[in-house]
């Protein structure tokens, strides 16, 4: 069995990441998409840990939009985690939006929820430019945790879930941010038309897919991660496409990953 340092290494090797770069290459985009039944938030609670606890990154900031959980439930897994968020939070290096309950004139409608999103962009966008005026800064990270509660909560408007998208990617680009976006991608699986899923899957530099396995249910193993990493340019050079499968298992403070048949 691999500890718990090796498992983190598979999966930080499978995204090429480094503690060292950036975002890399004008802004990088990474979808992670899960099942109701095969949740892939707990990469998103490592990524969350990673950005935050690297001692080589002391002054990166994580800007969190949240439509599926209040901020108690982050920081009560990422303290299991050894990441304590209301400290980060404080020191302003976690700035978290709670768009739980989002409130805008109904008879406004589709205008009214608009107007809404940018003035959230706006906050966001102004939290980047502080951060890049910091000495000693490095990066953002821009988290949604998921695509599919906002559109749910902008009563179906796919159309604004893009808009919104497309300025934080334009954001990420500006600034080399990192983007990372939550979502279930079943929720469109009997939709016909173009979803945000499709877009953002040919803009995403990483797409990780968390998936029941193909065999069904097991003890051992909650289910398996395919890694598509598109290619990361830095400086002057530029890593090829690959992909990767691995099986995982989430426990009370860690995820163990492993290659299927390396376990016995």
């Amino acid at each position: 069995m691999m500890s718990s340092n090796s498992a983190n290494n598979l999966l930080d090797e499978a995204l090429g990441f480094n503690d060292e770069c950036g975002g890399g290459g004008g802004g990088l985009l990474l979808l992670i998409e899960d099942r109701v039944e095969t949740s892939g938030a707990f990469i998103l609670h490592h990524l969350i840990k990673r950005r935050l606890s690297s001692p080589n990154r002391p002054n990166d900031v994580v800007v969190f939009l949240s439509f599926a959980h209040p901020f108690s439930h982050y920081d009560r897994i990422l303290r299991k985690m050894g990441c304590n968020l209301g400290v980060q939070k404080e020191n302003k290096r976690f700035v978290y939006y709670d768009m739980l309950n989002l409130n805008y004139p109904v008879t406004d409608g589709e205008k009214g929820a608009e107007d809404l999103l940018l003035s959230v962009y706006g906050k966001i966008q102004k939290t980047v430019e502080l951060c890049s005026s910091r000495e000693g800064y490095k990066n953002s990270t821009i988290m949604i945790d998921d695509i599919s509660l906002m559109e749910v909560a902008l009563c179906g408007s796919s159309n604004l879930v893009l808009d919104f998208l497309h300025y934080c990617y334009s954001l990420a680009t500006q600034f080399d941010c990192l983007v990372i976006i939550l979502n279930h991608e079943d929720v469109y699986s009997t939709v016909d038309v173009p979803s945000p899923l499709l877009q953002m899957e040919y803009l995403a530099n990483i797409v990780i897919k968390a998936e029941p396995l193909a065999t069904g249910l097991a003890t051992d193993v909650h289910g398996q991660l395919t890694v598509l990493n598109k290619g990361i340019c830095q400086g002057s050079g530029c890593s090829k496409s690959k992909i990767r499968n691995f099986h995982f298992r989430v426990k009370e403070n860690c995820v163990e990953y492993f290659y299927p048949g390396s376990r016995t």
